[in-house]
């Protein structure tokens, strides 16, 4: 691998990848190299334009020289060289003088993203955008920061589980659910693992986690919106309060973002120009109506009549925090039992209120989390004062009919937190490949 060459000593090499750069000069030819793991010189300096009968290696430089003029961007090559350290040259303080060189697969002459980079163009050639090294750096980050998060669920004893994405019934409502032909019936498409991660309490399972595909039928063309995206979800027992949840998630965000900083510090300088910031627990709580007061008392009303914070509301709420305590996150808590499912557990003596937060991270809900009811008389009633028929829900129901503990949990959206970490405009600049309203492709 190309990032290990600068730790060898000089001599005979052996590496391949893709052309990124080519420079064709008089009696010189440099080729810059990249595989997933880096970049690299190569160096012909045996340059012959014509044959050469005097020359008994006449034939061998000229077919190098010509095959180096003629490579085109993204052609696939395995060269064989010597391998030289030299401190003049940038890209890593080597370089490969080329011996022997095989095109393994020519590219055609121009990409198709080459003179429109467009978002959208870039997702109709996906696997042209991603070899670009801020691409691949964004998943090795993703890869980081799920492996940071699954060491503190194990560290916890929580079990993981894949739950099914097909459902017989709505977990919430029919709202955002596609529905899909199954056999002689209809099946939906799970737009949150919810009442299978409550099911594992009811099971004795304690904490569990998930991380898996969600789907929302949701028309939005907004840069955090997409019909299919990865869930992050956790679950767990024996908790006294929505505030057991919310430790065991700045547990795991501060964890996460601290082996990103640590592992992929230096590149995402380089690449991104931004410091990751690992934020200090405890992260600020701010009851909802509270914040809405602290906005519109500094200049911002939120318009919305259902008791939500709508975007600019989160982003004023966030500037607030961001200079108050110098804080990236806030848990906005209390939301109205008006606005949130049957199944979030209310609050002793206010009825109104539930025991529920949203995660903001630098502006932007990335996640929801609550205390889950789990006494059934209670769960029936709520159901039914949202209208839902509790006979719909009897699987589910059936959970709270043989004991079950106090738990709760929370979804956060994998996409949103890799946005905002890295600041990047939409959540298809992170998205391996992106599903939204009007986006089935590659």
């Amino acid at each position: 691998m190309i990032k290990d060459l600068a730790a060898r000593e000089d001599g005979p090499v052996r590496v391949s990848g893709w052309v990124e750069k080519v420079r064709d000069q008089r009696y010189v030819q440099f080729v810059v190299l990249r595989d997933e793991s880096g970049a690299v010189q190569l160096v012909n300096g045996g340059v012959l334009r014509e044959a050469d009968p005097e020359n008994p290696r006449s034939d061998i430089l000229l077919a190098r020289t010509t095959t180096i003029a003629e490579l085109s961007h993204g052609s696939f090559i395995t060269v064989t060289g010597e391998l030289q350290h030299n401190e003049r040259v940038k890209l890593g303080g080597v370089e490969i003088q080329i011996d022997t060189i095989d095109v393994v697969t020519q590219a055609l002459p121009e990409t198709p993203i080459a003179k429109d980079s467009s978002i959208d163009h870039r997702l109709d050639w996906r696997f042209l955008d991603l070899r670009r090294p801020e691409q691949n750096l964004v998943f090795r980050i993703q890869t980081t920061f799920l492996h940071a998060l699954r060491q503190v669920w194990i560290d916890r004893d929580f079990i993981e589980v894949q739950t099914p994405k097909l459902m017989a019934s709505a977990s919430e409502s029919r709202a955002e659910l596609f529905e899909v032909d199954y056999f002689e019936g209809k099946a939906y498409l799970a737009q949150s693992p919810q009442f299978f991660k409550q099911m594992a309490q009811a099971a004795g399972f304690g904490g569990i986690f998930e991380v898996g595909p969600a789907f929302r039928a949701d028309p939005s063309f907004t840069s955090r919106h997409a019909t299919e995206f990865t869930s992050v979800d956790a679950e767990l027992s024996w908790i006294d309060s929505h505030e057991d949840v919310m430790e065991l998630h700045e547990e795991l965000i501060v964890a996460g973002l601290t082996a990103v900083k640590e592992k992929h510090g230096e590149q995402i300088q380089k690449l991104f120009g931004i410091e990751i910031e690992v934020p200090e627990r405890p992260f600020p709580r701010i009851p909802l109506a509270e914040a809405k007061e602290i906005v519109k008392a500094e200049g911002y009303e939120v318009p919305r009549a259902d008791d939500d914070m709508d975007p600019e509301g989160e982003r004023r709420i966030a500037a607030h925090v961001k200079k108050k305590y110098g804080h990236d996150f806030v848990f906005l808590t209390d939301y109205a039992s008006s606005i949130r499912p049957f199944y979030h557990m209310r609050h002793e003596g206010d009825e109104s209120l539930t025991k529920s937060y949203d995660l903001i991270y630098n502006g932007t809900e990335i996640s929801t989390g609550a205390q889950r009811e789990h006494r059934i008389d209670v769960l029936e009633a709520q159901a039914r004062e949202k209208g839902m028929d509790p006979a719909e829900l009897g699987f589910y129901l059936d959970f709270f009919r043989y004991g079950v503990p106090p738990h709760g949990g929370f979804g956060m959206g994998l996409a949103r937190v890799l946005m905002l970490m890295l600041q990047q405009s939409s959540i298809r600049e992170v998205t391996y490949l992106f599903r939204g309203p009007t986006r089935l492709l590659p």
